[in-house]
């Protein structure tokens, strides 16, 4: 659960995955917002693999990774999309936004640059009754700007600087000039000394 392992041994085997994370560990994060998997406010990662958890018997994730919203955070810090969401205005009541967030993380995972109709429709099973999802499409967007801007920025830090001369870089091991192979009959080439190998 989240990196953690979270034993439950106190389940009914027919409790859904949904009532063992809220009722059984307290991660409050996914809601019932249907019971009956097409709202996406209960969606988690199990296994890798966006799921609602509502319609998951909790006996089957035995022994899986399971991912909520309160795993997106690290070490307390919330997540890019967690944050873009909040800074976007997608946030009213909250209640969906879980289920977002989840979407969001999944969507990205398998595609790092989303067209905006590959978006709507990774949102398709997520209903929003109060803010839309203009706010998501634009954090969607936002997140995969900086994303891009910071995987630049990082590529252009570790990036070799370019010397006019051609000499290495500072950090770079020099390689001392070898002398080049001799013709067929044996001899050095006529530009260079045959006993260094340098210019004659």
């Amino acid at each position: 659960m989240n990196g953690i392992d979270r034993p439950v041994t106190d389940a009914w085997i027919g409790e859904s995955l949904l009532y063992v994370l809220r009722e059984r560990l307290g991660l409050a994060g996914a809601k019932d917002g249907c019971s009956q998997g097409e709202c996406g406010a209960c969606s988690v990662q199990v296994d890798g693999r966006l799921v609602a958890s509502c319609l998951v018997p909790a006996a089957t994730t035995a022994g899986s990774e399971v991912r909520t919203v309160e795993g997106l955070a690290e070490n307390g810090v919330p997540s890019d999309v967690q944050c873009a969401l909040a800074a976007s205005g997608a946030v009213q009541c909250g209640f969906c936004v879980p289920g977002m967030a989840m979407t969001v993380h999944d969507l990205l995972e398998g595609n790092h640059a989303p067209s905006e109709l590959e978006t709507r429709k990774a949102l398709c099973g997520n209903l929003c009754r109060c803010s839309g999802y203009r706010g998501v499409l634009d954090a969607v967007d936002e997140v995969v700007k900086a994303r891009a801007a910071a995987a630049e920025a990082a590529e252009a830090a570790y990036a070799p600087a370019d010397d006019a001369e051609g000499a290495a870089p500072p950090d770079t091991a020099r390689i001392p000039h070898q002398a080049g192979p001799s013709d067929p009959t044996g001899h050095a080439p006529h530009d260079q000394d045959p006993h260094t190998g340098g210019s004659a």
